[in-house]
């Protein structure tokens, strides 16, 4: 019998009957409902898992990122405005200048046809002063513009336009400083040969 109870089975079995038996008695000591609260109390701050740590830092962090972000959007939104508005306003100019090389070549036509015209308006007037008279051509001539008479005798013979200039100074006192005048208007531009030639023929 006292090698039984000296077994350390048999002490290891009493031991954990007593462990029982005492842990039963604690229990019905302790009211369910403090158990149940005791069981539900929250977690200690430092017993707490790591993704409901709070910090400061991190949250003004965060705070700036937003704040960047809609910093960026609004600037990347005026740039879409600009974009567009420049855009628009790079058609308008290809539009006008479009426009005017239209005008412009317009006008270029318009010239060249009054030029044009203005040749064969010139044509039938050195044609109808050849068949006149020196004196009927000097009359004549007398009554147009000095610009308008430089041009024809500049574009007539120097001997047919000596000829004229020469009876356009025999008419009175002011057609002859005016063929003076003529004359050397012709001289600056026309070649020395016909200078000379011009000159001898308005001084006969």
């Amino acid at each position: 019998m006292n090698r039984i109870l000296q077994s350390p089975v048999t002490v290891g079995v009493v031991a954990a009957l007593l462990f029982f038996l005492t842990m039963f008695a604690v229990l019905r000591t302790l009211p369910l409902g403090r158990v149940a609260a005791v069981a539900k109390a929250p977690l200690m701050a430092e017993n707490d898992p790591s993704w409901k740590f709070h910090n400061p830092d991190v949250d003004q962090w965060v705070s700036q990122m937003k704040d960047e972000r809609e910093t960026l959007a609004v600037r990347e939104q005026q740039l879409k405005e600009w974009e567009a508005r420049l855009a628009a306003e790079s058609r308008e100019i290809s539009a006008v200048t479009q426009a005017v090389s239209r005008t412009q070549a317009e006008f270029d036509k318009r010239v060249l046809l009054f030029k044009d015209a203005e040749k064969d308006n010139a044509k039938k007037q050195l044609k109808l002063i050849a068949d006149m008279s020196p004196d009927g051509a000097a009359a004549m001539l007398n009554e147009m513009a000095d610009d308008e008479v430089t041009k024809l005798l500049y574009a007539m013979k120097p001997d047919v336009s000596g000829a004229i200039l020469d009876a356009m100074s025999k008419l009175g006192a002011a057609p002859a400083r005016r063929a003076a005048t003529l004359t050397q208007r012709i001289k600056d531009v026309l070649p020395e040969a016909a200078t000379n030639n011009l000159t001898a023929n308005a001084g006969r």
